[in-house]
């Protein structure tokens, strides 16, 4: 079992740094291009969830945690922000809180699609975290049938 943890600050800037930390970390679990990307865009979606809602401009801590194991890659992303009110409105598929910003509100449901497993949790005032977990080679395509 590997292991890392990055924290960066709430910046658009960083959120292209994290996800190729996280697909740098990845790369020896042997991912397919494929996966590769899947796992890059559903960092990318979480990090900028914690840039633009999180913190909602503001600056703050986002801490990212990988745990590679055997063929899956674990992914924990994670703010101090100010936390989602309503958790389930928030996953419905085209829900934004900022519609005049051109936000698609798919952010939740892309983690969900891109990834074999997926949870959230948030408290009011107290930030989000979000785990995801990714099956490579094998065992990816076991579960998908």
């Amino acid at each position: 079992m590997n292991q890392m943890q990055l924290k960066i600050l709430s910046r658009s800037e960083n959120e292209i740094f994290a996800r190729n930390a996280v697909a740098a970390f990845a790369l020896p679990l042997n991912p397919t291009l494929s996966e590769l990307s899947d796992v890059k865009t559903a960092v990318s979606e979480a990090v900028t969830n914690c840039i633009v809602h999180g913190y909602a401009g503001e600056e703050g801590w986002i801490t990212i945690e990988c745990t590679a194991e055997g063929s899956r890659l674990h992914i924990r992303i994670s703010d101090d922000g100010k936390g989602i009110a309503d958790l389930e409105q928030a996953q419905q598929p085209f829900y934004t809180t900022l519609p005049g910003e051109e936000r698609s509100g798919m952010g939740f449901t892309i983690m969900q699609t891109f990834m074999s497993d997926f949870s959230v949790r948030s408290e009011a005032g107290a930030g989000t975290t979000v785990s995801m977990s990714k099956d490579f080679g094998a065992k990816a395509e076991a579960n998908a049938q």
